[in-house]
């Protein structure tokens, strides 16, 4: 579970030169700016990654749930957000 007050991370699992990832990040970017982060991760980089994701890629997760596979899905990534805050104003103060 997510700290409260942590600024959301999206990872997405990509590689360089992967057209439907920089299509992807280009979607998502503006999406959720000023709400959350948004962290590439090359796959290529990683001899784990590269095996777990192979072409599956790219891939959307937030807190460790994958959230979009090989393209955006704008109100997967809307009603991820809306739900992490709802946690957020439901968990006790610190």
């Amino acid at each position: 579970m997510p700290e409260p007050d942590v600024e959301p991370i999206f990872r997405v699992y990509s590689r360089p030169g992967c057209h439907l990832c920089e299509i992807l990040l280009e979607d998502l970017l503006p999406l959720v700016r000023g709400r959350a982060r948004v962290e590439s991760v090359d796959i290529d980089l990683d001899a784990g990654l590269r095996k777990a994701y192979g072409s599956r890629i790219p891939v959307v997760e937030l807190d460790g749930r994958t959230l979009c596979e090989y393209r955006l899905e704008r109100q997967v990534i809307e009603d991820a957000l809306r739900h992490r805050a709802a946690r957020e104003r439901k968990a006790p103060p610190a």
